[in-house]
């Protein structure tokens, strides 16, 4: 996967690679489902930031990994202010740790000092009282190579730093996986359904974009009543919500065509639901209604459920799905 690729970069920034707006995908970014970038948080950042080179997305990773480092710190010196103006380019800011004693051995600080201070505000000790008399003469390095006040005071505010070789290997994976959803989009959101997701709700999915939508803003009504399972669900369902306004559809959960545990790719524009995103219905049971499957047809919802080791509540569930239908409920027959 090449990581010199424009258009995957832009989904950092825009979303017209993707071929949506951020209107229909509810979403200023084209980073859902991207590690290390589809939180709200790291949304947030990186629609602030609007990323356009390698090393920007890897500043990102070290500072949405550090603390107090872009809250309150670097993100009060780079974004633009009521009247757009901002105090320092991004660029300039402490993402890693490492920037740290880069800059300072750069601005003229010996490199035995440019360390012991990077490891010093890595800490975060600058802020620490009983660290005051060492952070005193470290600041007065700085002074005394005429590093600014404003990164003098971003060092201070520190209270952990992120090492920049983690923040390099978290953005190539993640860079990897963002060229797999512009060029085959297909295959990154079943995997990622398979993967990472953690609740689902296959009967709204199969609905389509106009489904799915209605069901993200009933629970975004909610608000902080929203439940646990609800913000799981609303994870999946903008991730869905952008997979169904690229044109990929959902088809319904079959008996004979649902893989046990893996969402399957069925043509280029479709996903087919495995057994288990079936609310209720764990890895085992999916797994012994594929293995009777293939030791032949169910002749019944009698023979399915005692084969399968299927309980009644999942037997009325599946049904109500339709993944039952015509199918005679006994195996036994009439002789009237």
């Amino acid at each position: 996967v090449p990581l010199d690729n424009k258009e995957t970069m832009s989904i950092f920034s825009i979303t017209k690679a993707l071929g949506v707006t951020n209107e229909q995908i509810m979403c200023p970014t084209g980073t859902l489902g991207i590690p290390e970038f589809g939180t709200n948080f790291t949304i947030g950042m990186v629609d602030e930031i609007k990323p356009t080179t390698f090393a920007e997305l890897i500043k990102i990773a070290g500072l949405s990994h550090g603390t107090d480092v872009w809250l309150g710190n670097a993100r009060d010196l780079c974004t633009p202010d009521e009247n757009g103006n901002i105090k320092v380019p991004f660029k300039e800011t402490i993402g890693c740790r490492d920037d740290i004693m880069v800059y300072l051995m750069q601005q003229g600080v010996e490199p035995i000092k440019a360390f012991k201070i990077m490891e010093f505000v890595r800490k975060g000790k600058a802020s620490k009282p009983k660290e005051k008399e060492t952070w005193e003469k470290h600041k007065q390095t700085m002074i005394d190579n005429h590093i600014p006040d404003w990164y003098i005071e971003s060092c201070h505010k520190i209270k952990y730093m992120f090492p920049k070789a983690h923040a390099a290997a978290y953005v190539i994976s993640a860079f990897r996986i963002a060229w797999f959803k512009v060029h085959m989009p297909v295959y990154f959101y079943a995997s990622w359904l398979t993967s990472k997701a953690t609740d689902f709700d296959v009967e709204t999915m199969t609905l389509g974009y106009e489904g799915i939508k209605k069901r993200i803003t009933e629970i975004q009504a909610k608000g902080f009543e929203a439940t646990n399972k609800e913000l799981g669900l609303l994870e999946s369902l903008k991730v869905c919500l952008e997979a169904c306004a690229r044109g990929i559809k959902f088809l319904p959960i079959d008996l004979y065509d649902s893989n046990a545990s893996v969402w399957g790719v069925y043509d280029e524009t479709s996903i087919r639901p495995p057994f288990s995103s079936v609310d209720g219905l764990g890895e085992t049971v999916a797994k012994q209604i594929v293995k009777e499957r293939e030791n032949g047809k169910f002749i019944s919802v009698e023979d399915f459920q005692l084969r399968g080791k299927v309980s009644q509540t999942l037997v009325e569930k599946l049904r109500s799905m339709h993944v039952l239908d015509n199918m005679p409920e006994s195996s036994q027959l009439s002789l009237f």
